[in-house]
């Protein structure tokens, strides 16, 4: 499963979008600040950029400029109004890997989307199951199935989302904002705190020792508290 960071500042091509992907078997980030999305690869470290150049707070340019000084490769689809020669050649100067012009078809910007990611081999390292703590916890996203010692899990959508993103780098912090975006995407202001009451129920079906897998963070949010196997 690849990580797709939507920045966009109209919210109903920003939800398209995010509906069009997550179809195609991405988890979506969303946002409409050049100044969140640049923390937002910093602390999510997508696998692709869908990069929106007409954003309100910062250049949509130099969010892509930024990124690349950082020494970042991660690739990025610039998306945008702009549709002349000069503004064209000036994304892929600055180091998009692609161009798609307003008006588009969302079906075009998931082809594209696929296209790039195949280029750069993003999201090709992990496979359809996944295993972690020997075995303990298995996830299969094909099947969008998880187990625990053997026995399927019956999780709501919400705490599917938790789980998987937990376990897509195990080990690491996740905010309770950054579960929210995950999850449920970016409008669902005021949503944080009830996480922990759908980490309360996700702990519940997974039986004992269930705050080890996981895994508290004070003062953070939470975490996945066992190992992937290799």
């Amino acid at each position: 499963m690849s990580t797709v960071l939507v920045v966009e500042d109209e919210r109903e091509i920003r939800e398209l979008l995010r509906r069009y992907l997550e179809r195609a078997g991405h988890a979506v980030l969303s946002t409409g600040s050049g100044a969140e999305a640049l923390r937002m690869v910093d602390e999510s470290e997508p696998d692709l950029l869908v990069l929106d150049l007409g954003l309100p707070d910062l250049d949509g340019a130099e969010v892509l400029r930024e990124v690349r000084q950082d020494g970042r490769r991660t690739p990025v689809l610039v998306l945008t109004a702009r549709a002349g020669v000069d503004d064209r050649i000036r994304g892929l100067s600055l180091g998009a890997d692609d161009y798609v012009t307003k008006p588009f078809s969302p079906t075009e910007v998931v082809l594209r989307v696929a296209a790039v990611l195949g280029r750069s081999g993003g999201g090709k390292d992990d496979p359809d199951v996944r295993s972690y703590g020997g075995g303990r916890l298995v996830v299969d996203d094909l099947r969008r199935e998880a187990r625990v010692n053997g026995r399927t899990l019956d999780l709501t959508p919400t705490e599917w989302g938790i789980l998987t993103s937990l376990a897509s780098v195990p080990g690491r912090p996740f905010s309770r904002y950054e579960l929210v975006n995950r999850v449920r995407g970016y409008e669902y202001a005021g949503y944080e705190r009830s996480i922990d009451s759908h980490v309360k129920n996700l702990r519940q079906k997974l039986g004992p020792g269930a705050a080890a897998v996981v895994a508290t963070v004070t003062g953070v949010g939470y975490r996945l508290g066992i190992d992937r196997d290799h």
